[in-house]
């Protein structure tokens, strides 16, 4: 019975990472964790930086919970962020095209 109590809270809380794009060069993972915090924990982030100015690249990674993570999509998709629309999207993944590796 334990075994079965414990699957069932790994199925609720289920993470899904999301895509963060269209991020201004100013962005911090303080201010875009504000910014998600209203729709629900944010259990992770990482943004994409510069190495050598150590500016945000515009784009970056965060995990929520499912249902969250679907609140967020629809609240913040689209939505005007310090001058820039953001695109927030799941994480795809996938390859993109046909690559299946290098060609020899």
């Amino acid at each position: 019975m334990r075994g079965f109590f414990i699957k069932s809270i790994k199925r609720r809380c289920t993470l899904k990472k999301l895509y963060v794009g269209s991020l201004p060069p100013t962005s911090t993972e303080n201010g875009v964790q504000e910014l998600f915090s209203q729709y629900g924990r944010v259990h992770s982030i990482k943004l994409a930086k510069d190495l050598f100015s150590g500016t945000c690249k515009g784009f970056g990674f965060l995990e929520m919970e499912g249902h969250e993570a679907r609140a967020a999509i629809a609240g913040l998709d689209g939505k005007s962020w310090e001058g820039n629309f953001l695109k927030v999207r799941f994480e795809d993944n996938r390859a993109r095209g046909n690559n299946r590796g290098r060609r020899r």
